[in-house]
């Protein structure tokens, strides 16, 4: 099948998983132990998006400044920085890794 074909599955199961979330009763959706999970799922979910993307190049791992940049991150993250710097920290730490040559 082309591309087109899957995009368009892929897009008819996002908008019935979305439909079904409608058929959800309200009374599960106030547990206050749903809202906790769902929390942790969504920031874990994030997490290892971040991970995957930072050391992952095409089929391979890589080490490259996106390391760097994620450790700088975490670090301003821990320091509890504001959002803006953590994105300037991690952003001027990939700039400063690749010119010094590790890319």
């Amino acid at each position: 099948m082309s591309l087109w074909i899957w995009l368009l599955i892929a897009c008819a199961l996002a908008y019935a998983w979305k439909i079904v979330g409608y058929f959800v009763p309200a009374k599960f959706l106030e547990d206050p132990r749903t809202s906790r999970i769902a929390g942790t799922m969504t920031i874990g979910l994030l997490a290892s998006l971040t991970v995957v993307n930072a050391v992952v190049s095409g089929q391979g791992l890589a080490a490259d400044a996106r390391l760097g940049a994620l450790g700088a991150a975490a670090i301003a993250l821990t320091l509890r920085a504001p959002f803006l710097v953590v994105v300037i920290a991690g952003a001027g730490t990939a700039a400063l890794l690749r010119f010094l040559g590790w890319s």
